[in-house]
């Protein structure tokens, strides 16, 4: 049974990968599937439905799921429908994220009235809107560095208050009763609104009730345009560009000069009216046919579309990162047994999380048309993947788990640290025009981030070391050895990548500013990895350090690393402070005391390891 349990455990792994790649039967009675698959215009890139639901999730309550007061989960799709369309409803769900005491306070909340205790409806912050939006003005005057956790929080709930607002306001105006009867109603009318406005402009005599009410109807449209956050309203068929994108109020607002209602205003209505009378039927029908029209306008964007649906759903991340904790699982037990089964189930297990990994970076990648790093969020997927690869290679040659356990903490870490990311929206923006240059973003950008795997990569090693000595018996004479080649090479590696990237950076820079280098927080950074990497290996080769305290070094590496990573973008000064969220703060406080914590232990006398008599120092 051992024989064979690590190919049990590659296909238990494949029918899981599978089970995420299957497309979903159609939902019943309404196809929330092909809603989520309609294409819409945010920020510049044409994305279905589904991908606005699931970010807009995120940055309000950090999880994809939201709970109805009566305790039905629903999927973003259906969140989304009622947000659009059911305002009065979403209203109720408790998807604001408030963590902050005083900010409750100020909203007149207490946790026992949140979804576990953190989480809030509109319809209980609406009385405290307007206090809550005075407070984040006072807040946003104070340097983002300097605010007080409750400047931080209330304007972060503040940022969710409003894109919950724009996206009720993006198909109908909020104060609609029947927006479907309404347009209906105002079709009839625009020929005789349109002569009326004639008529005034030329000084004539006009209908001025009729063009009362027409005024209030522009106006309820402008607010629409103003405040809406999708641009939902293709083009002419004879504008080839995909990009020219109107709001549904823009386009109302446009009807009112030429007389005819846009075929598109009228459809989203009638979605929105079959969706608030359960009408299953006419909803699937409008919704598959705004897809099918755009289908054959413009091919690529909708097949593009399309497969970022299905990305979403397949969550190969999600997946991968399940996989990283079974293969750390399978290969410290591999430590503990005689038998190899369990080293061959960990590198099983690992490879099939790096291939889903991988077949999620290009995936992303061919959805953006830009290599694999292009902001915080990939830098994450890629440090990872980076990492993953070199354990495997570690693996092949070594053969004793060190390299699946490290991979296993990598891949886990780094996909932890994405998916917290990915809380700020969408993670396939459009691109800073800095940095709108596929050649460097494949050159240094690529690079110097390998340089931060290697680096990490290194000290992880460095922690296997340090724990499996303090902490049990398993480090023998062999594997410290075998772990000193391990971290030597990765240093090695780590150097020759970071000082390749850090000069392609400075040839970039030049380019770009006119300056090679300009002592900025990011590339003071770089150069310190640089720095830190060189003065291991000369504190090796020099022996100023043996084996315990070149283990110690290449721990301090990880905290090098995270601070040209992240901690240079927390300043908020410099060209390359790209806006970080200061909340990883504390995220990344913790990690150096972890770090400074393995440091002391690499650092406690050897006759005190649990395995003294197999490793010197």
């Amino acid at each position: 049974m051992k024989r064979h349990l690590p190919l049990l455990m590659v296909v238990l792994a494949l029918a899981y990968l599978g089970s995420t790649l299957r497309e979903s039967a159609p939902q019943k009675p309404f196809d929330l599937a092909a809603f989520g698959r309609v294409p819409v215009l945010v920020n510049g890139r044409i994305k279905p439905l589904d991908t606005v639901a699931r970010t807009s999730i995120l940055t309000m309550q950090g999880r994809q799921t939201v709970k109805t007061p009566d305790g039905q989960t629903l999927s973003p799709a259906a969140w989304l429908a009622d947000v659009l369309f059911s305002p009065s409803v979403a209203d109720h769900y408790r998807h604001f994220l408030i963590e902050n005491r005083e900010v409750l306070d100020l909203l007149g909340l207490s946790p026992e009235q949140g979804d576990n205790g953190k989480r809030f409806s509109y319809s209980q912050i609406r009385a405290k809107a307007p206090e809550l939006d005075r407070q984040a003005r006072l807040a946003e005057a104070v340097e983002a560095p300097l605010r007080t956790p409750f400047q931080r929080q209330v304007v972060a709930v503040r940022s969710r208050v409003v894109l919950y607002l724009q996206l009720t306001a993006t198909l109908q105006p909020p104060d609609s009763k029947d927006f479907y009867r309404e347009l209906l109603d105002l079709e009839k009318k625009l020929p005789a609104i349109v002569a009326a406005f004639r008529a005034e402009k030329a000084g004539q005599t006009h209908d001025v009730e009729l063009l009362k009410a027409a005024r209030v109807e522009a106006d309820r449209f402008a607010y629409m345009n103003q405040l809406g956050y999708l641009r939902t309203v293709p083009p002419d068929a004879k504008d080839a560009d995909p990009t020219h994108w109107s709001t549904m109020g823009g386009t109302l607002s446009d009807s009112l000069l030429t007389g005819t209602l846009h075929r598109w205003a009228v459809d989203y209505a009638s979605i929105g009216d079959a969706w608030r009378t359960r009408d299953a039927g006419r909803f699937n029908e409008i919704t598959r046919r705004l897809h099918d029209d755009l289908g054959v306008r413009y091919p690529v964007a909708m097949r593009k579309s399309d497969i970022e649906a299905r990305f979403n759903g397949a969550q190969p991340f999600y997946s991968s990162a399940v996989l990283y904790v079974a293969a750390f699982l399978f290969g410290v037990a591999s430590w503990l047994s005689t038998g190899d089964f369990a080293r061959r189930s960990a590198v099983g297990l690992m490879s099939l999380a790096f291939v889903a990994s991988t077949l999620g970076i290009a995936t992303r990648m061919w959805l953006e048309g830009r290599p694999p790093v292009t902001n915080l969020y990939s830098s994450a997927l890629f440090v990872g993947w980076a990492a993953v690869l070199l354990c495997l290679i570690l693996e092949r040659f070594h053969r004793n788990a060190v390299g699946t356990v490290a991979g296993g903490m990598i891949g886990l870490a780094t996909l932890v640290i994405a998916h917290h990311l990915s809380v700020g929206g969408d993670t396939l923006e459009m691109m800073r025009a800095v940095l709108d240059s596929n050649f460097w973003l494949a050159t240094h950008v690529v690079v110097i981030t390998a340089g931060y795997s290697a680096t990490y990569l290194a000290g992880f090693l460095a922690i296997i070391y340090v724990l499996r000595g303090v902490m049990s018996k398993s480090l023998d004479r062999a594997t410290a050895d075998s772990l000193m080649r391990m971290v030597y090479g990765v240093v090695c590696f780590a150097t020759l990548f970071s000082l390749t990237g850090t000069v392609l950076g400075g040839i970039w820079a030049d380019q770009s500013w006119g300056r090679f280098w300009g002592w900025d927080p990011k590339e003071n950074g770089a150069l310190i990895i640089v720095i830190w990497n060189a003065v291991l290996l000369h504190a090796r080769l020099g022996g100023l350090v043996r084996e315990r305290g070149f283990m110690a070094m290449a721990i301090f590496g990880n905290i090098v690393t995270s601070w040209s990573w992240f901690g240079t973008n927390m300043l908020g000064v410099g060209l390359h402070s790209y806006g970080f969220m200061d909340s990883a703060f504390f995220a990344l406080i913790g990690f150096v005391a972890s770090q400074l914590l393995l440091i002391a232990l690499a650092l406690i006398p050897l006759h005190k390891w649990r395995s003294p008599m197999l490793v010197r120092g």
